[in-house]
């Protein structure tokens, strides 16, 4: 089944954030500029533990969620693959919830740095700007909005977790999560 344009957009501005090396592949060097990537948004130093905690965070997502499911065994991503296998999501809740859902609470391990369970405002931003660069602070803030669906100014884990999953996985257009990555596009 042909994934919907809207879906197709959303996952195609997702990798073109995730293959950090521009070279068409996502890959375990795309996770760990990934990794840094974020750690440079939270302008922690090279080499200290927090940066290493969030690299290695990456390099998790990398072995336990992505490289399991690279058809062949192969140690690369195409976009058409990921496009394939992301966009199949939409049709398999459950598969959609575990895969999705594991990685949605690990980007929420990264994103929440005060450890408190929830990801306010300036966490958010900054976590996206580590995904996302050139998200601007108007964007952000209009996304983060959207996502926090009961209006408190944080974002639950429950919350967190949903957005990411709608982004990647919903056709809905009405969905908040399509906000996750900043805008939707279409």
């Amino acid at each position: 089944m042909p994934v919907d344009d809207l879906l197709k957009a959303k996952i195609n501005h997702g990798f073109d954030h995730l293959d950090v090396d521009g070279d068409g592949l996502l890959t375990e060097h795309d996770h760990v500029l990934m990794g840094h990537r974020s750690a440079d948004a939270l302008a922690l130093p090279p080499d200290s533990p927090e940066r290493l905690r969030i690299v290695d965070a990456y390099l998790r997502i990398w072995h336990d969620l992505h490289r399991p499911n690279i058809p062949g065994g192969g140690d690369a991503i195409s976009r058409e693959q990921f496009l394939v296998s992301t966009g199949s999501l939409a049709d398999d809740p459950v598969a959609a919830g575990a895969g999705v859902g594991a990685l949605a609470e690990a980007f929420l391990d990264i994103a929440d740095t005060d450890a408190d369970g929830r990801v306010g405002p300036a966490e958010f931003l900054v976590f996206q700007r580590g995904h996302f660069p050139g998200l601007t602070d108007e964007d952000a803030t209009e996304a983060f909005g959207h996502l926090d669906t009961d209006g408190d100014g944080h974002l639950t884990g429950e919350e967190f977790v949903r957005a990411c999953v709608e982004y990647w996985t919903s056709t809905d257009p009405d969905a908040p999560g399509n906000w996750w990555a900043g805008p939707p596009r279409t």
